[in-house]
């Protein structure tokens, strides 16, 4: 099986389905987040039982956001961190 080769699947997300052309092998991490985004989805139709689906789906996607965000902070102070350690290793030695 090539690693680039890709399936079709459906994946249904706040009661609306989706057809994606995916790689073969993302299938399972796939799924995965389409349960846990529909859980989460699920969770705010609990919580804010006044807001529609579309509302639910949209705080969720928020949530996302912000966790990606987050997430690329943290990566750009850990790069930042190794540049300035590295600098800091380098001026050592020309002490």
């Amino acid at each position: 099986m090539d690693a680039q080769e890709t399936t079709n699947i459906t994946v249904i997300i706040a009661g609306r389905s989706y057809p994606l052309k995916i790689k073969v092998g993302d299938e399972s991490n796939v799924r995965a987040i389409v349960k846990e985004v529909n859980e989460k989805i699920n969770r705010f139709q609990m919580t804010y039982s006044n807001k529609d689906k579309q509302d639910c789906l949209s705080m969720a996607l928020f949530t996302y956001a912000i966790d990606l965000h987050k997430s690329r902070q943290a990566t750009n102070h850990k790069e930042l961190s190794t540049k300035i350690t590295d600098i800091d290793q380098f001026l050592d030695q020309l002490l």
